[in-house]
């Protein structure tokens, strides 16, 4: 009866779309669900004895430390004003070159992501900070919201990343349990700090994919992005480059130095990045006891939401398990024609389709924990794996209708900027990204060569 797995994922899907809490969501459908298997003798009570002992492991988990510590950092940068700061003088720089403000946008979403790894708070900045001024120069709305949309998702791939810190937790247990499956009891590791540092070439490329859009669309559609080359900048432009772009800097240099010489664990990085980002309010005369227990209070509530999470999905894993799940998965993927290949194809497919209704938190834990120990028992390379799904699941902050992304924007656009437009803006740029998903798919070495030379 491993058919009645399917219809618990799809009842759990449907639920999702409710908007009940997603944590509360997964495990009281799933206990329910549960409790009627065990009525008709198709599940095993015994199953749920195992909930005690996942939760255990998800408070003792040293990598998840690392979720906190992060959210801490981007939510009191926010707080700082360094975005303010960052995209006004890059704004100066690239003001002789076509599309400048788009691309100073790109830009410094990118040091923004490289700084905070959070999407929400870098969509609200610049939409706070940069959309109003798109609006004002002559910008299409439909380009300016795209490219601000885009920009902020960069931080889904873009070390330090939370999407890359919770898919390498998913990711380092699939790996083992596929080497354990396999016969070999001295399994290979994956960290989180191998995914960091695969996805620095592929979310560099995106980068320069992004800035690349808006220069040629600046060439061939003046109107909708206007030329502003030759304007005047004030003198001492140079010092505010320096002023602005140091702070970020350093602490990239800090979170992302330490990791990649092996001075520090992810965990350990993400303390110092909360320190450095403490440290840079106190500089920039931004830290009150008011923004301190605003901070507080934020990373409380989005860390608690994202552990609800994990608590509730390791409900929904243990049923999927109990009633066969797994086994039928298995079955359907290694069975398919093409190998590989297909198997990898419809994953991604299911992951983007599921990308239009679910956030990334949900697929991580409701579908990766499912699909990735089969593909990875496939001999699929766990670090290229992981950066894919990283990449598909940016698209879901992306893509109309729940993509979270448009929901940030919006709630912080001004009125002339409409919602089909939005929708529209984002479309470009989500061609990018599944461009940049068949560039890995041909060649995987973009991702596992740094890794590889590195360690």
């Amino acid at each position: 009866m491993e058919w009645l797995a399917l219809v618990l994922f799809a009842l759990v899907f449907i639920a999702l779309l409710s908007g009940f809490p997603v944590a509360f969501t997964l495990a009281g459908v799933s206990l329910l669900f549960a409790l009627f298997a065990n009525l008709i003798g198709a599940f095993d009570m015994a199953f749920l004895q195992s909930i005690p002992n996942r939760i255990f492991g998800i408070m003792s988990n040293e990598t998840l430390i690392a979720v906190p510590l992060f959210v801490f950092m981007g939510i009191m940068l926010e707080q700082s004003k360094i975005a303010e700061n960052l995209l006004q003088t890059m704004e100066e720089v690239m003001r002789g070159i076509k599309g400048g403000l788009g691309i100073a946008v790109i830009i410094v979403g990118a040091l923004l992501a490289a700084s905070t790894g959070i999407v929400g708070a870098t969509v609200v900045t610049m939409g706070l900070l940069a959309l109003p001024t798109m609006l004002k120069q002559g910008y299409c709305p439909k380009v300016a919201s795209g490219t601000i949309c885009a920009s902020g998702t960069l931080g889904q791939i873009i070390p330090p990343s939370i999407v890359l810190i919770l898919l390498g937790d998913v990711l380092s247990s699939s790996y083992q349990q596929a080497q354990l499956n396999q016969g070999i009891f001295s399994p290979e590791t994956l960290s989180v700090g191998d995914l960091f540092v695969g996805a620095l070439l592929p979310g560099i490329m995106l980068v320069v994919a992004y800035m690349a859009y808006i220069f040629i669309k600046a060439i061939m559609k003046p109107e909708q992005i206007p030329n502003h080359v030759g304007e005047p900048v004030a003198p001492g432009l140079a010092k505010r480059v320096v002023h602005s772009l140091l702070p970020p800097l350093l602490l990239i240099l800090l979170v992302l130095g330490s990791i990649l010489a092996g001075f520090a664990t992810p965990t350990e990085a993400a303390s110092l990045g909360a320190l450095g980002a403490f440290i840079l309010a106190i500089i920039n005369r931004k830290l009150s006891l008011a923004v301190l227990q605003k901070v507080m209070r934020n990373t409380l509530t989005v860390t608690s939401m994202i552990f609800m999470i994990f608590i509730g999905a390791a409900f929904f894993s243990l049923v999927f398990r109990g009633l066969g799940g797994d086994d039928l998965i298995t079955d359907l993927l290694t069975g398919l024609p093409g190998g590989v290949f297909t198997a990898m194809l419809i994953v991604m497919a299911l992951m983007f389709i599921l990308g239009f209704f679910l956030d990334f938190i949900e697929i991580t834990y409701v579908v990766v924990p499912v699909v990735a120990p089969i593909l990875l028992m496939m001999g699929v390379d766990p670090i290229w794996l992981g950066i894919m799904i990283a990449v598909n699941l940016q698209t879901a902050f992306l893509t109309p209708p729940f993509g979270f992304a448009l929901f940030y924007l919006r709630g912080v656009a001004p009125p002339e900027l409409s919602t089909p437009d939005l929708y529209r803006g984002v479309i470009p740029f989500i061609f990018i990204q599944l461009s940049m998903l068949v560039v890995l798919a041909i060649w995987p070495e973009l991702v596992t060569w740094l890794p590889n030379l590195i360690y």
